[in-house]
C-alpha cells in the first residue's frame, strides 16, 4: 500500500511541475463601450486561479494553450475566453464587455377608490362584503369544544425532544463528529493536501513578492518561472515558506538566481 501511494504521489507530481512549466504569464484590458472597467473578476477555470483588474483595466494571469478564462463585472455580461496560441505569442488580449440589460416583468395597475386610511376605505366596502368577510373569519363549525385536552398551547406540546442521537456512536471532539471512512484515509487527505499547497506555492510567492522581484530585480523569465522555483526548491525554500521564514526565502532566490542565469545561458 505504501508502494501505491508513493507511486501516485511521484506521478501526480511529476504531472503538476510539467503542467506549470508550459504555463505562462499574459496580461490583459479589460473594457467596454464607454471606456476601461476596473475591479473586473478574471478566473482561469483550469487552474483555479484569478485576479482582479486594475483601475485602468488591466491584469496578469497564468495561462497555458486551452485554458479558458472567465471574465465578469457588476452590470456587464460575463465573457468565456478560450486561450490559443496566438495569445500566448502576442502575450496580451483585449476583452470587451456588454452592458448587462435587466427587463422587469410586466404587471397589471387596476384602478380602484381606496385612500390608504382603513377608517375611510372599510366605509367603502359593501356591507354584504363586509358581512360575508366576517362570517368565513368567525366560522368555528369545524372545531370540537367537547374534547376535555383541547389547549391553545397543544402546537408547543407537539415540538420534538431535543436528543443527542450521536454519542457513543461517532466518536467526537469538541462537538464535532469524526468520520474515518477507512484506515488509510488521514495518509490520503495528507498526501491530497500536500500536493495542493505544491500547485499553490508558486502563485502565492508570487504574490507575496511582487512580479518586480522575479522578472526586474532576478531577471528570471517569464517562462522559466516555475523551472527556476523548482531549481531552488532544492534548498526546501517551500518548506521554509510553509513555515514563515520569508527572509530566508528570500536570500535563497536571490543567491541562486545568479548561478541559475548561468546555467540557462550555456542552454
Amino acid at each position: 500500500m505504501k508502494k501505491i501511494l508513493f507511486a501516485l504521489f511521484i506521478i501526480s507530481l511529476s504531472t503538476t511541475i510539467f503542467s506549470q512549466e508550459k504555463r505562462k504569464i499574459i496580461t490583459g484590458k479589460v473594457q467596454d463601450s464607454t471606456g476601461v472597467i476596473k475591479n473586473a473578476n478574471i478566473i482561469n477555470f483550469k487552474t483555479k486561479q484569478g485576479t482582479f483588474s486594475s483601475a485602468q483595466g488591466l491584469f496578469r494571469i497564468f495561462v497555458s494553450k486551452g485554458d479558458s478564462l472567465s471574465v465578469s463585472s457588476v452590470q456587464h455580461s460575463p465573457k468565456i475566453i478560450i486561450v490559443t496560441e496566438r495569445i500566448i505569442a502576442q502575450k496580451n488580449i483585449k476583452v470587451m464587455l456588454k452592458a448587462a440589460t435587466y427587463t422587469l416583468a410586466e404587471f397589471e395597475l387596476k384602478r380602484h377608490n381606496l385612500m390608504g386610511y382603513l377608517g375611510i376605505d372599510s366605509k367603502d366596502v359593501p356591507r354584504n362584503v363586509q358581512d360575508s368577510l366576517l362570517k368565513n373569519i368567525m366560522d368555528f363549525s369545524n372545531v370540537d369544544f367537547s374534547q376535555k385536552d383541547f389547549e391553545i398551547d397543544a402546537i408547543e406540546k407537539e415540538r420534538p425532544p431535543e436528543v443527542n442521537t450521536m454519542t457513543g456512536i461517532i466518536p467526537m471532539i469538541a462537538g464535532v463528529a469524526i468520520v474515518i471512512p477507512f484506515q488509510n484515509s488521514a495518509k490520503l487527505w495528507a498526501l491530497r493536501k500536500d500536493l495542493a499547497q505544491k500547485k499553490a506555492f508558486p502563485y502565492k510567492i508570487l504574490s507575496e513578492l511582487g512580479e518586480k522581484f522575479f522578472f526586474d530585480e532576478l531577471k528570471i523569465p517569464l517562462d522559466k518561472y516555475f523551472h527556476f522555483l523548482e531549481y531552488c526548491n532544492t534548498l526546501n525554500i517551500e518548506t521554509l515558506h510553509k513555515d514563515g521564514k520569508l527572509l530566508e526565502v528570500i536570500k535563497i532566490l536571490r543567491t541562486e538566481s545568479i548561478s541559475y542565469h548561468k546555467i540557462i545561458k550555456k542552454e
